[in-house]
């Protein structure tokens, strides 16, 4: 849906696809490429969104291919968008601003390295500086510990729910990796969860805490077997 959504969009612009060394084109060739690299498919409508609202804005001032694209003129898309202000009157928070501004920079390096353009004119663009902040709203224990109760823990589902709050609770770990563990990954004896593929693709070893093990444990012998469908692949928390 979201790739329908994106090619919908592009086709929009005067004269998308007819360039082939246009901007909407290469843009194309560079998203497809970072799904060749192995990216997650959010990473790389990350990006196609990031370098959309660019190519619009070009488009827009009749600036249609890579090489028309200047310093001065990334300097003025900066600037449109720290002005910018949404509909509710908000500005663009600095770290998307940061964002957007970075995806036209890996973009243009992109096109350094295929030929496509002599140098890259976002090289020396000053992006916004990103402060260190602390979340906004942090649960106290009492809180974390209402939550974790809420689960029915008279029925099977309600205790599956309960073991996958404590584990995401005592590691940290992301949903789509919790979605993706196995029964081997978890470590009882070391005290340990391994993660397959996680950020960046790369493997991990986590600590877990002796609760969550201890949920995982209960869920594992009393509830999995009654939500197992044959054949059994082995995936740790079932629906």
């Amino acid at each position: 849906m979201a790739r329908k959504g994106a090619r919908k969009r592009w086709s929009l612009l005067p004269g998308a696809g007819a360039d082939p060394r246009g901007l909407v084109v290469l843009v194309r060739a560079y998203v497809e490429a970072q799904r060749v690299r192995g990216l997650s498919e959010m990473s790389v409508e990350k990006r196609q969104w990031l370098l959309w609202r660019f190519v619009e804005w070009c488009h827009e001032r009749g600036i249609t291919r890579p090489e028309e694209v200047t310093k001065p003129i990334l300097e003025r898309y900066q600037r449109m968008l720290y002005h910018y202000r949404r509909e509710d009157g908000s500005p663009l928070s600095f770290r998307t601003q940061y964002q957007l501004l970075g995806g036209v920079r890996y973009f243009f390096r992109w096109l350094v390295r295929q030929g496509y353009v002599l140098a890259n004119p976002a090289s020396d663009l000053d992006l916004p500086k990103l402060g260190v902040r602390l979340p906004r709203n942090i649960l106290t224990v009492e809180e974390v510990e209402k939550v974790l109760a809420e689960p029915d823990l008279a029925t099977p589902y309600g205790l599956r729910d309960r073991a996958i709050l404590e584990t995401l609770y005592s590691t940290g770990i992301r949903r789509s990796e919790l979605c993706h563990l196995a029964l081997y990954d978890v470590g009882f004896t070391r005290g340990t969860l391994m993660i397959r593929e996680g950020k960046g693709r790369k493997d991990r070893v986590v600590p877990i805490g002796e609760r969550a093990l201890a949920w995982i444990d209960r869920y594992v012998l009393t509830v999995r077997p009654q939500l197992v469908v044959p054949p059994d692949e082995g995936a740790l928390f079932l629906a």
